[in-house]
């Protein structure tokens, strides 16, 4: 089946795109209003794209009326943000902060969540995230008269106790347990893992088939619960 993309509608694209691409990372973003309260909202067209420099994307979509968010306003007025990533212990609260509050609603406390200092920006990262990137601005670019796409220097990452071997910058996956968005409503979880090697030529590819293909050894892990 072949979907023409210059011949459907961008809401057509957006269903089709959000379900192909899956899982995707979370990552509920914290952000400081001029008047120093705290803004938090999720977004799963985000990921990291660099790491000399270390950098993240950002896909800011304005609301449905057309009017810019909180989180885009305050990311070109400060030119910080800090990316909070989502465990499970942490899903229920992030949908809260997705939820279309009254404009002197905050995130924060509707979700029951806390914020600790960042080290190197001025948004304060939130407690509860198992990590958190805290960001500059690298470039903000309206791309469409309802989107932005910011990019962000990541300066430092923050990471609950336990989850990095301080002499070897290791993630233990058996702690690590972050949750993907897929379509619509439904998450997944990342505690069911398997392992592959990339095989090396020529040991380890066949020599009888003109047209050789690695041998496959996959090894099944299982976050603990």
């Amino acid at each position: 089946m072949l979907v023409d993309f210059e011949k459907i509608s961008s809401h057509e694209r957006y269903k089709l795109l959000t379900a192909a691409v899956v899982p995707r990372p979370i990552a509920l973003v914290s952000t400081l209003a001029p008047d120093g309260s705290v803004n938090a909202a999720p977004f799963s067209f985000f990921n990291v794209f660099s790491e000399d420099p270390a950098l993240a994307v950002l896909g800011l979509q304005h609301a449905p009326d057309g009017s810019i968010k909180d989180t885009t306003r305050h990311i070109l007025d400060t030119g910080e943000f800090v990316i909070n990533l989502v465990d499970h212990p942490l899903a229920d609260a992030m949908v809260v902060c997705a939820a279309r509050l009254p404009a002197n609603a905050s995130e924060i406390e509707a979700a029951g969540l806390t914020v600790a200092a960042s080290h190197h920006v001025r948004p304060p990262r939130i407690a509860q995230a198992p990590v958190s990137l805290e960001c500059r601005t690298w470039e903000i670019r309206q791309i469409t008269p309802t989107r932005h796409l910011a990019i962000g220097e990541i300066v430092a990452l923050n990471a609950r106790d336990g989850l990095i071997d301080p002499d070897t910058l290791y993630f233990d996956m058996n702690v690590y347990e972050p949750i993907g968005r897929l379509v619509a409503n439904s998450y997944c979880h990342t505690g069911d893992r398997f392992e592959l090697k990339v095989p090396s030529y020529p040991e380890d590819f066949p020599t009888t088939s003109p047209s050789p293909h690695p041998v496959s050894n996959q090894t099944s892990t299982k976050a603990k619960p």
